[in-house]
């Protein structure tokens, strides 16, 4: 890789056949495929390089707690008569994704699972397993069937995490395989050129500079600080979304915002908050209301392993009818709790509370983007040169609601697809001769305003009226240049909250993880809407799909 400096204080000019935007799972699966074909890759990460003691990481990645949902081939799954399968994954993942899922592209993603997770394990990965060797298993809401492995009992991310990056740092000692990272880096803009990728501008160390290259991999999370409290890491910031919707990318399904059941409820937080894992559940904990009552009876077969949207708007309910601020996870039931769940009871003390208590008090709290980026099965966007993986993009496995644990699987499959569209293109060399420009004007609303408002106003439940208020507030925001990555963050974040809101706005139904107080009712039929910006302006440009 050539590295020069260009343009008076412009910055530095690097090259490479592929540049991932995002170090999580998907990002640096994408990056260790494609190193092992010999490209050379630029990991532009918005954290700091790789530490496994820091006290807060930057990749939704690290705070996964569930596990990978997988079948693995000829295992029974909880008795002599229950074997899982790719249908029976696929059926729970089609419950789920209340209609919005399709079928056609999510059953590939599933049947790649387990060649992904081996992929994995190969890498290094240490998942938990009995005493014959077998890899244990768990369930959680929406699954028929125990297929959630894990690992660390509740710390599955973070052992990804570090077994990817251990094995990133294994290819960089191997001058025949270039992984190469910029750290503390944020893309500004995805470079495009007569309708053709040629690589991404960053800023580091209030420094621009630029990467030119024929591919770029968005892999950078999700939208959770959309919110005011929130399970994701201070990064998911919309970075991915802002940055497609400017490249002339189509984004699907953005009104589709998961709130998790049970995030810990820390009176007056803002931020971060604790994710009490689902698995706790699936192991035998119970919600209930401030009076003891379960908060899911009546509510769904499944009880409190109802689908995610499910039981979190039973427990936003539970909150309505009692006035209490919070409902409780009762954990009295799941044996040998702190073992078993490691990072919850952990979270749970941080926060000056005992989980010896048995009553874990909990809210409904943003926690995953459902939609994203409009991507095919390959990973690639109506962007020619420009991919997305992970949470960041829209493949149709999701639908109108994730299933649990469906997410680590889409990043280790779709990231292997990206690698591979990249390999093919390693010979579209661009030009790369382009000055950097100066960025243009953007809105940017003050954070904790917008926060304050989607979470009044399109948060688990919307309605016309405060809809319409949130674009008010959205088309007031003042523009000017964004100069650090906090006013680029606040730039990716008001226009996400535009595109959310449009399609809040355009859904007049209530469908999976959203919810119209105005139209309570499902259509027969879903349809997937699509927007993208013109001239400015989010503006919807068709169906995206549409399923029975």
């Amino acid at each position: 890789m050539s590295t020069s400096t260009y343009g008076p204080g412009a910055g530095i000019a690097d090259r490479a056949d592929l540049v991932v935007v995002g170090a999580g799972i998907a990002g640096l699966t994408a990056a260790l495929c494609a190193a092992e074909s010999g490209l050379s890759v630029v990991v532009v990460n918005k954290g700091p390089s790789w530490r496994p003691d820091r006290g807060e990481q930057p990749t939704s990645t690290f705070y996964a707690q569930g596990g990978v949902a997988v079948v693995m081939p000829g295992v029974r799954s909880t008795g002599p008569d229950d074997v899982d399968s790719i249908d029976l994954h696929l059926a729970d993942t089609l419950a789920a994704g209340s209609g919005l899922t399709d079928p056609a592209a999510t059953r590939p993603i599933l049947a790649d699972g387990w060649s992904s997770v081996s992929a994995l394990i190969g890498w290094g990965a240490d998942f938990d397993r009995d005493a014959d060797g077998e890899l244990l298993r768990t369930r959680e809401g929406g699954h028929s069937v125990r297929r959630i492995i894990h690992a660390g009992g509740d710390a599955t991310g973070a052992a990804i995490q570090r077994a990817l990056n251990d094995a990133v740092a294994q290819r960089e000692a191997d001058p025949g395989q270039s992984i190469r990272f910029l750290d503390d880096a944020i893309v500004t803009e995805v470079r495009v050129d007569d309708g053709r990728v040629t690589g991404v501008a960053y800023l580091q160390d209030d420094r621009w500079g630029v990467v030119h290259a024929p591919t770029v991999l968005l892999a950078t999370g999700g939208a959770g600080h959309l919110y005011a409290a929130t399970t994701n890491p201070s990064g998911a910031t919309c970075d991915g979304i802002a940055l497609a919707l400017r490249a002339g990318a189509h984004v699907a399904d953005l009104e589709f915002i998961q709130f998790h059941p049970t995030m810990l409820y820390t009176p007056g937080a803002r931020g971060r908050r604790t994710l009490i894992s689902e698995a706790v559940r699936g192991e035998g904990g119970r919600l209930v209301d401030a009076h003891g009552r379960s908060v899911t009876d009546g509510v769904h077969p499944m009880g409190d392993l109802a689908p995610r949207d499910v039981v979190a708007n039973a427990v936003e309910t539970a909150i309505e009818l009692t006035g209490h601020p919070c409902v409780y996870l009762d954990i009295s039931g799941v044996p040998d709790f702190e073992r078993r769940f490691p990072t919850v009871s952990a979270g749970i003390r941080s926060a000056g509370l005992d989980p010896a208590g048995n009553r874990i008090p909990v809210v409904p709290g943003a926690h995953y983007l459902c939609g994203g980026v409009v991507t095919d099965d390959e990973a690639r966007t109506a962007v020619d040169g420009l991919l997305a993986a992970g949470e960041v993009a829209r493949t149709g496995l999701h639908g109108a609601n994730r299933l649990a644990s469906n997410s680590l699987l889409e990043g280790l499959v779709m990231g292997r697809r990206a690698a591979a569209v990249a390999v093919g293109r390693r010979d579209l060399r661009p030009a790369g001769t382009g000055p950097l420009a100066t960025p243009g004007p953007l809105p940017i609303l003050d954070r904790e305003l917008l926060q304050d408002m989607m979470s009044r106003q399109v948060a688990l439940r919307r309605s016309a009226d405060g809809l319409a208020y949130a674009a008010e507030t959205i088309a007031s925001a003042p523009r000017r240049v964004p100069a650090t990555v906090r006013e680029v963050e606040d730039a990716a974040l008001t226009l996400t909250a535009a595109a959310v809101i449009a399609a809040a706005t355009a859904r007049t139904e209530s469908r999976g993880a959203h919810v119209r107080t105005d139209f309570p009712l499902t259509a027969e039929i879903g349809e997937s809407h699509t927007f993208r910006l013109v001239d400015g302006e989010i503006r919807e440009s068709g169906l995206a799909g549409i399923t029975a």
